[in-house]
């Protein structure tokens, strides 16, 4: 779900329980009070690192430790500072409804990744494509035949073996 779908969700509500005079809560109005409630949110972490939301959850700023770690390409090792994360602990009632739900959501796998040695294995393993014919030159008696032995054209291998070639039988007579 994106914002703008919750924007038109709580429009839809609003105006259909009449919270609202005479259905006057926009799409435009609404999409201003969400992104002010995400705005606050915001705000709360950066100033005091902490937001519980009750039945909902808890935002939370946590520190992260500087770490060595290695670049995936070269292998040279690298120092990570320390950095703030968002974290985000499930209220008690989220958690309740989504053990609840009878829908199982779909946990993307990823896939592995492919080694140096891999990739180099199916670069070698692709067919390589025979370079494009070159176009004949005039012959010297002016036809425009070229010999066969100057000729590049790749010769066509069929594949058709005998056991796959079937008899054709019919009831109607063979036509002349």
């Amino acid at each position: 779900m994106t914002k703008k779908e919750i924007v038109k969700t709580i429009c839809d509500r609003a105006n259909h329980e009449k919270l609202i005079p005479k259905h006057s809560l926009t799409q435009l109005a609404t999409k201003e009070i969400v992104q002010w409630t995400f705005e606050a949110i915001i705000a709360t972490l950066v100033q005091e690192g902490r937001i519980e939301l009750r039945n909902f959850g808890v935002f939370e700023v946590k520190q992260r430790r500087p770490r060595k770690a290695r670049n995936p390409r070269t292998g040279d090792p690298v120092n990570v500072e320390a950095k703030n994360v968002v974290t985000f602990q499930p209220g008690k009632m989220m958690e309740e409804q989504v053990k609840k739900s009878t829908k199982i959501a779909e946990v993307k796998k990823k896939k592995p990744r492919k080694s140096k040695a891999d990739k180099a294995a199916a670069r070698n393993a692709e067919p390589k494509t025979a370079p494009a014919p070159i176009a004949p030159e005039p012959s010297a008696n002016g036809n425009g035949t070229v010999p066969t032995e100057t000729a590049s054209v790749p010769a066509v291998v069929s594949t058709v073996t005998k056991s796959a070639v079937e008899p054709v039988t019919s009831d109607a007579p063979a036509a002349t």
